[in-house]
This record gives structure tokens, sequence and C-alpha cells, in this order.
């Protein structure tokens, strides 16, 4: 287990060629929380396409106004799939629960906010996962000291767009790196 070295709430990982985990592969990953105890993130690149938010909100209960939008629905890592969550912009909080990530991103579990959004008075930016990606203690480093991710500040369009299939490649090229350039193979110097 490798000791808990910075906390990476708020920035993203970026999943390396050949880290291993097919379910990551390609994959990038908002951190919600981390800290010596673990780590929590979202995958926001991961659309699902075979669930409707439409869909979702019906298998609620939840009505739907005239000014919902149609919000993309994502897999948002292997634990807990019947969960949601909703990533979203700092000017929405929910009345029951929001979780400050940084002063730009917040995230709510809570079904008020899913309510809000079906009836055009949620978030401005939102991205709605279903599941997250979760490290117990030290697990996270390790696998960054495994050449497993690297770690980048996020962008609105990153975390938000609609570009899903791009969003791995954008991330890698705010770190300078080229895409087609990477490696499955690494290597220790």
């Amino acid at each position: 287990m490798k000791p808990f070295s910075s906390d990476l709430t708020g920035k993203l990982l970026i999943a390396m060629p050949g880290m291993g985990d097919p379910r990551f592969e390609h994959s990038v990953v908002y951190m919600c929380a981390h800290s010596e105890d673990g780590a929590m993130g979202l995958i926001v690149n991961k659309p699902a396409p075979e669930i409707r938010f439409s869909d979702l909100l019906d298998q609620l209960g939840i009505s739907r106004g005239d000014g919902t939008r149609d919000i993309r629905v994502h897999f948002g890592g292997p634990v807990e799939h019947g969960r949601g969550f909703v990533l979203h912009s700092s000017e929405y909080r929910s009345d029951v629960g929001t979780l400050e990530v940084d002063e730009d991103t917040s995230m709510s579990a809570t079904m008020d906010v899913l309510e809000d959004m079906a009836n055009g008075k949620g978030p401005n930016a939102s991205m709605l996962a279903l599941g997250y990606s979760g490290w117990g203690p030290g697990q996270l480093e390790g696998e960054i000291a495994d050449n497993g991710w690297l770690t980048c500040d996020p962008r609105p369009d990153i975390l938000f767009g609609r570009a899903d299939e791009h969003k791995w490649s954008a991330a890698l090229k705010t770190l300078g790196i080229d895409p087609l350039l990477l490696s499955a193979q690494s290597g220790r110097a």
C-alpha cells in the first residue's frame, strides 16, 4: 500500500493505455473526494446509451415539466450501479444535500436535484452518472505509482460537454500529451 501523498479532490484522472482494468479503458474520472481513507470519483466520458433520462424519471415516479432537457446518462463507475449522482455547476444547491467539491463544481445524490432538473430548475451545467468509481486506502496512490493514471485540472467542456468520445484525448492535451504517441508499455528510470 502506497502512503497518502496529496489530495486529488477536484482533479481529473486520465486512464493510461494498458492499465489492466477494461472498465476504465480510456476513462476520465472526476475526483469528488480523496483522503487517506480512500477516494471516490465519477467517470465523465462513458455514456450509458441504453438508459435515457426520461426513462429514469419514469422509473423514479418524477414528473417532467416543460423545461426538461435531454440529460445524457453516464456510467459513473463499477460501484453501486443503481445509485445516481449528479455532477454539476456550483451555483445550484440541493435543499437536502450537496457536496461542494471545489469552487466551480458540486455533486448531489438526492432525488430533489433530479426533480429540479426534470422541471428546468436544476443546475446550469450537469452530468448524471449511475454508479461511481471507488478506491480503498492507498489503492489509488498505488495505481498512480504503477503508471495507471495521469492527473490534470478539470475544464467545464471535459466535465459537462456532450462530446464524450473526445474527452480522454482533450484531457491528455491539457498536459501537452498527444494521445497517438502514448504506449501501453511503461518503464521506470
